[in-house]
């Protein structure tokens, strides 16, 4: 049983021990998924518990004996699907496990942006006391893009404070948004009549880019706690300088896990700009709802039963 999700087991559940009392054995890999240090345990492995790294034909080629791949969130953009249906392996997810997490540390990240937080830390442990002033979650017009279960549990939460939350999602239904009080909108509205965007859509393609930081309100504040890709991370950084935009805060960059760097590291953003090291969905219970929730469809495929979360190639899409 090959692990390359780091927090596995790390909660409150021994789910290495729930693992071995169905007979098997947990090795553990890098959450990379360098090809060449996975490739001895991939040859023996029948069953996978993978992170966010890549999980590509040839890893699969590696994997002769690979019944059930549980992909350790919801997110499968990184998992060749089709690979894995020709070869005969069960993909799972789980979906919903980390949505609460997700959707409280982008509105964390939210706070510390309007609320200048982390650059207020940094100014008073260096004797600094000078005082940034902020907004109120209750005063701003918040747009939500994706509104999938995070989207959603992060609008339920934001209109509690009184925002004015606008959602954009291809699959969005009037009568649903009515229900949950947003108000659908075109992306192109949500840049220029919201004073804060949170990005919870699938990767693979670019929402803020140079022509969404042209027509965006002016001091907009950009959150994302999604996909790297969806932000052209350079324009946002000479939006930044100029003043266009009011800050940044995410829980992922493009050269996460790299040396390359990223322009938003730079010194002289600091003071606007917010990272956290992909934590979104690193709780106590989060951790458990997913961990808990791949062991259970690992078990249950090894042992010829249907998984409770299968992934379809067509969900790829």
């Amino acid at each position: 049983m090959l692990v390359t999700s780091r927090s596995f087991s790390s909660g409150s559940r021994d789910l290495v021990a729930e693992l071995a009392a169905g007979g098997l054995t947990v090795v553990r890999g890098p959450a990379t998924h360098d090809l060449a240090a996975l490739a001895e345990p991939l040859a023996a492995a029948v069953a996978w518990i993978a992170g966010t790294g890549p999980v590509t034909e040839d890893h699969l080629a590696r994997a002769p004996r690979l019944r059930v791949l549980a992909r350790y969130g919801v997110g499968v953009d990184a998992v060749d699907l089709a690979a894995a249906a020709r070869r005969g392996v069960t993909v799972t997810n789980t979906p919903g496990a980390n949505s609460d997490a997700v959707a409280e540390h982008a509105i964390g990240l939210l706070l510390a942006a309007l609320r200048g937080i982390v650059a207020g830390d940094r100014g008073v442990r260096s004797g600094d006391w000078g005082v940034r002033r902020g907004r109120e979650l209750g005063s701003l017009t918040l747009g939500v893009v994706g509104f999938g279960r995070i989207g959603q549990a992060v609008a339920r939460r934001l209109t509690g404070f009184g925002t004015e939350v606008l959602a954009h999602d291809p699959y969005l239904r009037r009568d649903d948004a009515g229900a949950l009080g947003v108000r659908p909108a075109s992306l192109e509205e949500l840049a220029a009549d919201c004073d804060a965007v949170s990005l919870h859509a699938p990767g693979g393609h670019r929402v803020v880019d140079a022509a969404w930081l042209e027509r965006a309100r002016p001091g907009q504040v950009i959150v994302n706690t999604a996909r790297a890709d969806l932000v052209d991370e350079a324009a946002v950084a000479a939006a930044l300088r100029s003043g266009r935009l009011g800050g940044y805060a995410a829980d992922t960059l493009s050269a996460e896990g790299t040396d390359a760097g990223s322009p938003l590291l730079a010194d002289d953003l600091a003071q606007r700009v917010v990272i956290t090291p992909h934590i979104g969905a690193q709780t106590v219970e989060a951790v458990d709802r997913m961990g808990s929730a791949a062991t259970a469809d690992v078990l249950a495929v090894l042992s010829g039963a249907g998984p409770a979360h299968p992934v379809r190639v067509q969900e790829e899409k």
